[in-house]
């Protein structure tokens, strides 16, 4: 039997009601989504284990999501913007590209951790799955690849580090954060995974002859910028 919120409004209600309603719903939808696959992984969830987990109908859900595919893919869409605006936030306060990328680095590890399903899902439940879901997600991690460019590229204009190739060098960072990122979702090692921050900086900072923000005020970091 459906689930009243999930009934079709009556002709009578505001539009913005219906379309709030109908958000709410979606959300519902997504949030209980998150859980069920994170905890049973793609192929051992089934579209009942979300309608029953979000407390929803079989009609709300595929008002919303033709199939367990589509919602999977949302979800999988739902943490990049998270990562860029978390990321953005972190930034706008720092003028040098050194230290924009020591904040974007901290940021993402910081968003991995907080939202441990999403990452879970994106990171390790979605790999190999198909060469659709392998797209998709492909583009997600282009997405998080070109905003390290960005940042390895507005510090290559700076001449805070030297000239190098900024996509390849990406894509090398974003697979050093994946694989940490991957251990902890896995493994649970380190326990907190902000704890993997230090290491991980100096030794991505270092692979492109950088120095941590805080010491390039003095003369070590002066003569430490750039490759030699």
């Amino acid at each position: 039997m459906a689930h009243s919120h999930d009934l079709a409004p009556s002709p009578a209600q505001p539009a913005h009601t219906r379309t709030r309603d109908k958000e709410a719903t979606r959300q519902r939808l997504l949030d209980a989504a998150e859980t069920v696959f994170a905890d049973k992984g793609y192929h051992g969830a089934a579209v009942d284990d979300i309608i029953q987990a979000s407390d929803s109908s079989k009609g709300g859900f595929y008002f919303h999501f033709p199939n367990k595919e589509a919602i999977f893919l949302a979800l999988i869409e739902a943490l990049t913007p998270k990562l860029e605006a978390a990321v953005d936030r972190a930034i706008a306060s720092e003028r040098d590209p050194v230290a924009q990328l020591d904040a974007a680095l901290r940021v993402a590890l910081e968003t991995f951790s907080r939202h441990r399903r999403l990452s879970k899902i994106l990171l390790v439940e979605a790999v190999g799955l198909g060469r659709g879901l392998d797209e998709r997600l492909m583009r997600a991690h282009g997405r998080f690849a070109a905003m390290i460019q960005r940042r390895l590229e507005s510090a290559i204009q700076a001449g805070r580090i030297a000239p190098l190739d900024a996509e390849t060098a990406a894509w090398v960072w974003f697979g050093a954060i994946n694989e940490v990122v991957v251990r902890w979702l896995i493994s649970g090692q380190p326990e907190r995974l902000e704890s993997a921050f230090p290491a991980l900086r100096a030794l991505l900072l270092r692979s492109v002859g950088a120095l941590p923000a805080e010491t390039t005020d003095g003369a070590e970091g002066t003569e430490g910028t750039g490759a030699s």
